[in-house]
């Protein structure tokens, strides 16, 4: 399974907020919050949130046209995204199978 040995971290960021961040076996960042939470125990929720088949996943070309991708939640809140932009969109994809895209 991609992503197995992923490593989370939660942090706060320069405004106090709660964030976080997934981090590769090679250090590399492969996924992160969307939005900042006022409490720890919330960005914690965000980020154990798994699969749900009533999410929406949505793939689209950047400015710079690179391949990135989000989650929305039913109530259309975003609460996902890619951290960087991928060069196809089969790259993309993968990077959103560590998130819980299944395809």
């Amino acid at each position: 399974m991609a992503g197995e040995n992923d490593k989370f971290e939660i942090y706060q960021d320069k405004r106090g907020e709660w964030r976080w961040r997934r981090l590769a076996t090679n250090g590399k960042i492969v996924g992160a919050a969307s939005e900042g939470y006022k409490s720890k125990k919330d960005a914690e929720k965000n980020m154990k949130r798994g699969p749900n088949p009533k999410d929406k996943w949505e793939f689209y070309k950047d400015k710079r046209g690179e391949h990135r991708w989000r989650r929305r939640a039913v109530n259309g809140e975003i609460i996902g995204a890619s951290s960087e932009g991928y060069k196809s969109k089969k790259d993309a994809e993968a990077n959103a199978s560590r998130q819980g895209f299944e395809g």
